[in-house]
């Protein structure tokens, strides 16, 4: 069984994410041991917040330089909400810019929308190509909190990156696939059964894990 390990640097819906991931089909782990996050087969950032303050927490861990190695090496990443965010080069809170770990092209910015947070179900735009989203059914709804995002689609997508979109008065980006780095706006581990098979599908499009493995355990 492909061993997966959530990252625990302080931020996220860690158990939330443990007991999705196990119901797809992985060993998973809690821990902020980074010599285990490195080990294993697939990685989970999570992240709930501030940008600054996730940031502070995996800077603290040391755990960026990790979280690159194991990019450059090929082997799989998700991120999850604000554990997406920080993949980028830096975000935007209250006029105050952070530094992010820069593994994908573009920054995060508040959203521009009269009604934010941007909470609830939505739906998403998944182009041609998408493995996330592989065998999910149209229309199908995935749960956002978030009052930040990343707007610009058109940077990723001509970095190579395959790019599904969301749009609440503004189009961002819901979730972004580039190599072994995946990662998502919404909490797939909220999002019910559609965001079930997501987690199946990272699992099998990037860890080999068969996709019927899942089941409640």
């Amino acid at each position: 069984m492909a061993r997966v390990v959530v990252l625990d640097y302080g931020s996220g819906n860690l158990r939330s994410a443990e007991r999705a991931v196990r119901r797809a089909g992985a060993d998973v782990v809690v821990t902020d041991d980074l010599a285990a996050a490195a080990a294993a087969d697939g990685l989970v950032v999570p992240g709930v917040g501030a940008y600054a303050a996730c940031m502070a927490g995996i800077n603290e861990l040391g755990a960026g330089p990790v979280i690159a190695e194991r990019v450059a090496a090929g082997r799989p990443v998700l991120g999850i909400c604000v554990g997406m965010q920080v993949l980028f080069e830096y975000g935007d809170e209250h006029g105050v810019v952070t530094k992010g770990l820069g593994l994908l092209p573009g920054g995060v910015t508040r959203l521009a929308a009269t009604r934010v947070p941007h909470m609830g179900w939505n739906t998403v735009e998944v182009p041609v190509g998408s493995r996330l989203f592989a065998e999910l059914p149209a229309g199908g709804r995935f749960y956002f909190v978030h009052s930040y995002a990343v707007p610009d689609v058109d940077r990723l997508t001509g970095a190579g990156a395959v790019v599904t979109t969301a749009t609440h008065e503004q189009r961002f980006v819901a979730a972004v696939e580039r190599g072994p780095l995946s990662a998502a706006q919404f909490h797939p581990e909220k999002s019910g059964d559609t965001g079930a098979l997501l987690l199946r599908n990272w699992l099998a499009g990037w860890l080999g894990v068969d996709r019927s493995g899942g089941g409640d355990r």
